[in-house]
């Protein structure tokens, strides 16, 4: 199965609002792009991966957060829609469009979202702690939101100058 290409901030598809993904896609191939998006997630060491990070302007994102066992957790969420937060976690956050960057970001700890599986039909998911920081920041993808949007203006600012070095190394996608 080939690899899809993960596209590196500043690219212009990271800042789109993602077209919702229309019901005839379920028939068209969309599974073909989610196990692609697995298998790319995957071979970059990621939990997560949403469609803008591999140039694709839609609402839909991969996500595998292991649960307590280590046990995979394989999920598509097409076209989701938070539907309630509550708590607070703050923790060290990464983004396979950002390779090599992490910083603290403060994220809610426990998330509700609706979304529809790749055969169309809809869920509910109730998820706390990682998977739900994942949920969100993949989200956030969906909504043309990039997690140097949720830092402090100092780390933004830090996090910038550290990208700017990584790019005149060539060290940056």
């Amino acid at each position: 199965m080939p690899l899809l290409r993960i596209v590196h901030y500043p690219d212009p598809v990271l800042f789109k609002v993602g077209r919702p993904v229309a019901d005839e896609s379920f028939a068209n191939g969309l599974r073909k792009t989610v196990d692609e998006m697995f298998e790319t997630m995957y071979k970059a060491g990621g939990v997560g991966l949403a469609a803008p990070q591999v140039g694709i302007s839609e609402r839909f994102f991969v996500m595998d957060v292991p649960d307590e066992e280590g046990q995979s957790n394989k999920i598509a969420f097409i076209n989701p829609e938070i539907i309630t937060v509550e708590g607070e976690q703050v923790g060290d956050e990464g983004c396979l469009s950002f390779p090599g960057l992490y910083q603290t970001v403060r994220r809610d700890m426990r998330v509700i979202v609706r979304a529809k599986d790749v055969t169309g039909a809809e869920f509910e998911a109730d998820l706390d702690g990682l998977a739900a920081r994942c949920v969100l920041h993949e989200t956030d993808h969906c909504d043309g939101i990039v997690f140097l949007d949720r830092m402090t203006v100092l780390k933004r600012e830090l996090a910038k100058r550290k990208i700017k070095r990584l790019q005149k190394t060539g060290k940056w996608g």
